[in-house]
């Protein structure tokens, strides 16, 4: 794979490896806020609605970038489907972190935690895979472990849910967990489909 026969356009490698630093922040404060009861969460939610602020602009500066290049490294629409999804991923943290404050959430609940800590493994992974979209080469193995952490993602989601049911009566309970468990969860399937977005680039091109 390769786009060298393209006149230089690299800008924007770098923005997206900016998006997948800004990914990686956010689901980093979001874990530390599912592991700290009766901290103040405000806070960290709004540190991560700032860099969820930040994700928006980069997206809108490729956007803005896509309309004015003539040339672009690969195809317009793949530029613009990876920098929606890399924001959607910070989107749905950003929603978790909310969601905490709404819920008025102040235990530590160990499948909560789980999900925000693969969510984090995924965001590392998403980091170094578009780090390395410019050389086309070296994707492989982060792919792979995008697609593996999402499947033990999926394997919590539905241990959280079940034992959720087994063990709460209290309807409030149930409401607020399942909906931050499934904003966790939709979070890594996200996570997943920019995988999927970088493999069909790597495919196109190679």
């Amino acid at each position: 794979m390769g786009f060298s026969f393209l006149p230089k356009e690299d800008k924007y490698f770098a923005l997206f490896s900016q998006m997948g630093g800004k990914l990686q922040e956010a689901a980093g404060i979001l874990v530390e806020m599912m592991e700290a009861a009766d901290t103040d969460f405000e806070s960290l939610s709004k540190r991560i609605k700032h860099v969820e602020h930040e994700c928006d602009e980069l997206t809108h500066t490729v956007t803005t970038k896509l309309n004015s290049s003539f040339i672009t490294p690969f195809d317009r629409e793949d530029i613009y489907t990876l920098s929606v999804a890399l924001d959607d991923v910070c989107d749905y943290i950003d929603a978790a972190g909310r969601a905490v404050v709404m819920y008025n959430i102040h235990e530590i609940d160990p499948h909560a935690v789980k999900l925000a800590e693969i969510l984090k493994k995924l965001t590392i992974e998403i980091h170094s895979a578009v780090a390395l979209l410019e050389h086309g080469k070296g994707m492989g193995p982060h792919l792979l472990e995008i697609q593996r952490l999402e499947n033990e993602a999926d394997d919590a989601y539905f241990r959280a849910m079940a034992e959720l049911f087994k063990n709460s009566s209290d309807p409030l309970n149930i409401i607020k967990w399942k909906e931050l468990y499934e904003i966790l969860e939709s979070g890594t399937d996200r996570c997943e489909s920019v995988g999927n977005i970088i493999e069909s680039i790597v495919l196109k091109h190679n």
